[in-house]
């Protein structure tokens, strides 16, 4: 039961995070905070950072984009 409400809350979490700028973006960095929060604090840590990741993903990607001339 446990498993089923934290599969719940991570795809209801991706699935919310991609609506809005560009899917690509959001779905990547929800992926790379999940990722991330799953190293450091186990499966909380993985919904936390997908939500995280998910959220900050579009401004870090337009961060690190080069300048246009």
């Amino acid at each position: 039961m446990r498993l089923l409400s934290l599969a719940f809350i991570a795809a209801t979490t991706l699935a919310l995070g991609a609506c809005g700028n560009t899917v690509e973006q959001r779905i990547g960095g929800a992926a790379v905070g999940a990722g991330t929060g799953a190293v450091v604090a186990g499966p909380v840590g993985a919904v936390v950072g997908g939500a995280a990741g998910a959220i900050t993903g579009p401004s870090v990607a337009r961060a690190t984009r080069p300048a246009a001339r």
